[in-house]
């Protein structure tokens, strides 16, 4: 099942930009990270192609993509099946590199955990049972509210309903979002594998075209 993503991109040839010749005749020769793999809207759309998973510790997508499908190289897939671009700020961080940011950004202990870094409600309802505030709406200190209650016939005020999220529990909150994830089932893998090779494959036409797997840059001169 082994299926390392860039083994399948493509390639392309680029004008070498080494200015001892006269005349540019070689390429260099790279991978065309411009071809991006990715889930079809049939399927990233569907929740039931997924099961929903909590990255435990210090799991990489590695260690996950093992857990579910027995190979560490299939991690692009746990990758897409969450359109993580970017592992450093969208993945989890392991705890020595949590505890290290925290202190850097906070500068000590006390403001970490003793700082304020907003207030938020509860939930609240009505006497209908209507919500009035949605659960971790952000509010400022001593926020109260006034509401017309129509089982009641009356006005209703809610006083100090914001409470203090400190800055720990404000960045752990993030993380702890983002341990939230999917992993694609893997009788769905095939689907996967197939369009993935039609996306990566370069299709006849144009100048550039070599073979399904290549293309190659206009040569100019660029030294007269």
């Amino acid at each position: 099942m082994s299926k390392p993503y860039f083994r399948q991109v493509p390639n392309f040839e680029y004008i070498s930009r080494n200015k001892d010749e006269h005349y540019i005749s070689n390429y260099d020769n790279v991978k065309n990270l411009f071809k991006r793999g990715k889930i079809r809207e049939d399927i990233f759309g569907d929740l039931s192609f997924f099961t929903k998973y909590q990255v435990v510790g210090d799991e990489r997508p590695d260690n996950v993509a093992y857990k579910f499908y027995k190979e560490t190289t299939l991690d692009w897939v746990v990758l897409l099946s969450n359109n993580i671009l970017n592992i450093q700020t969208e993945w989890p961080m392991t705890q020595f590199t949590f505890d290290k940011y925290l202190l850097e950004k906070y500068g000590d202990y006390d403001t970490l955990y003793s700082g304020i870094h907003h207030y938020e409600t509860e939930e609240i309802l009505n006497t209908n049972g209507i919500t009035i505030i949605p659960k971790g709406t952000q509010v400022s200190a001593g926020y109260s509210i006034t509401y017309y209650d129509d089982l009641l016939g009356q006005e209703v005020t809610k006083s100090n309903i914001g409470n203090a999220v400190t800055n720990y529990d404000y960045e752990n909150q993030i993380q702890e979002d983002k341990r939230n994830i999917y992993i694609l089932k893997s009788r769905y893998l095939n689907v996967l594998f197939n369009d993935l090779d039609d996306i990566m494959e370069y299709k006849k036409g144009g100048d550039q075209y070599v073979n399904s797997t290549l293309k190659r840059g206009n040569n100019i001169r660029l030294f007269e």
